[in-house]
């Protein structure tokens, strides 16, 4: 049974997660918000440590988008609601949900278009891209709206708040398009590749091979059921890779999720002509080999964020069509964290990275 967060929190404050600074995190207490009438309040549970989290704390940003006030980080997170607003009946005191931390406008013209992740007035938890920033979920309440909540109650807290990168995951498998049958390339195997190669497997893609610099995620991707993992920091990992190479190539997609351009530059050539290379990583502009993308008709589609793939990823979940646990190395308490970010960012030991707020 869930705890009241009021029994809990004295003065009815929270603990939260607040990156000020390239390598300055603290733990700080925040007021808890009162929902209003379509939002709900949650305690939250889980909040999984992404890659971007990882980029504020160690960098104070990513590319372009630079810290330039205190912000809450998180936005992987599931928990249990213990208050709603009057006009709320979807849901109820003491379900888990998964919570969406995509909170477009739903007026501008991409929202009425479908395109919501291009929301041209996105409130995405923890994003330093506008400013004033737009404050994270990694704090013991939050106050969501109602729209946000994906009901979660068959599955664990940890299962829950891997809600977000499978969606991520899920939205990408949609811009490569059908995959049945096709031949499939993963370079990085992160949580998001990883999860790309869960999405393909349920795709029904009939080949899937996986790319990494460390053994440790190259490991699970075989036990996830990969068909070839390839170490590439090795010579006799590259090796095998060139083997794809021949006859004009041999896989039908790739699902870039390194970010890194001698990632991309060393799989393209392993695609067939009219191959289709799904980007995810956000490591910074790439110098792309041009020459060979024309010569080989092959297409770069971009891939980013997600919006009712969130809901798609809790359904699939419930419905045993795949299994996250095996990515989800590590539970840390809260009061961990200052541990925690350093062992997120460690590939050769750990995935996935949750915190436990629930303590």
């Amino acid at each position: 049974m869930f705890k009241s967060f009021k029994t809990q929190v004295s003065d009815y404050s929270m603990k939260t997660i607040v990156v000020h600074a390239a390598q300055d995190v603290r733990l700080e207490n925040r007021p808890v918000r009162e929902p209003e009438n379509e939002e709900v309040q949650i305690q939250i549970e889980r909040g999984g440590i992404c890659g971007s989290d990882l980029h504020y704390v160690r960098h104070g940003g990513f590319g372009t988008v630079k810290l330039r006030e205190p912000m809450i980080l998180g936005h992987e997170v599931s928990g249990r609601i213990v208050e709603v607003g009057k006009h709320v009946d979807r849901l109820a005191i003491g379900q888990r949900v998964a919570v969406s931390p995509s909170r477009p406008c739903s007026v501008c013209k991409f929202c009425l278009q479908g395109q919501q992740n291009h929301c041209m007035d996105m409130r995405f938890y923890g994003s330093a891209m506008p400013f004033p920033h737009i404050q994270g979920a990694f704090r013991q309440v939050i106050t969501a709206h109602e729209s946000q909540c994906a009901v979660a109650d068959n599955l664990t807290a940890g299962e829950a708040a891997m809600a977000e990168p499978l969606a991520v995951a899920i939205h990408a498998a949609s811009q490569a398009g059908n995959l049945v049958g096709k031949r499939v390339l993963i370079t990085g195997c992160g949580p998001i590749g990883l999860l790309c190669l869960l999405v393909a497997q349920r795709a029904g893609a009939r080949e899937v091979v996986t790319t990494d610099i460390s053994d440790f995620p190259l490991d699970t991707a075989t036990k996830l059921g990969a068909n070839a993992t390839v170490n590439v920091s090795e010579t006799s990992g590259v090796s095998v890779l060139e083997k794809f190479y021949r006859n004009k190539g041999h896989f039908d997609v790739l699902f870039e999720c390194s970010g890194i351009a001698s990632a991309l530059a060393q799989a393209i050539p392993s695609l067939q002509p009219g191959g289709i290379i799904v980007q995810l990583g956000l490591g910074g502009d790439m110098n792309l080999p041009v020459q060979m993308l024309t010569a080989k008709e092959l297409q770069l589609r971009g891939s980013f964020r997600f919006h009712e793939e969130f809901f798609t990823g809790v359904a699939w979940m419930e419905g045993k069509k795949l299994d996250v646990n095996p990515l989800i190395t590590h539970t840390m308490p809260l009061e961990q964290m200052q541990q925690a970010f350093p062992l997120a960012a460690d590939r050769s030991a750990a995935l996935k990275v949750q915190l436990d707020f629930s303590g």
